[in-house]
């Protein structure tokens, strides 16, 4: 069963800058799309931003232009990179791995059409 886990929260002032890492435990290239979601007490988990494999970049509007994710397949990690901070980026940062169309070299790492999820490493930024 893949893991993934994130690393790279903490506690900064608006405007300064953290990168969030999310290492998994297998192969990411086996991964169709892998994606960091944020969540706040009382609130829906919200998709920041999405990577699929070959494909461009999703972004949601509120961090565009602040935000880059990027992958490393060959690390089998992926990154946020979040400049600018506000206060209102503050959350829990979830990574997510979305498996659709397994190729048959992954089967022992991944079930087909199965959403995985890391722990969570929180965010806050200050005023």
């Amino acid at each position: 069963q893949v893991r993934l886990v994130e690393s790279g929260g903490g506690l900064v002032q608006a405007g300064d800058s953290l990168r969030l890492s999310c290492v998994a435990s297998e192969d990411t290239s086996c991964i169709s799309a892998m994606g960091w979601y944020r969540q706040v007490p009382g609130k829906e988990r919200e998709l920041v931003a999405r990577i699929p494999n070959g494909h461009n970049s999703y972004y949601t509007d509120s961090v565009k232009g602040r935000f880059t994710i990027s992958r490393d397949n060959a690390a089998n990690t992926m990154f946020l990179q979040m400049n600018s901070l506000k206060p209102e980026d503050t959350a829990v940062y979830y990574c997510n791995a979305e498996v659709r169309g397994l190729e048959p070299m992954c089967v022992a790492q991944y079930a087909d059409g199965m959403d995985y999820w890391g722990p969570g490493t929180l965010v806050t930024v200050s005023s």
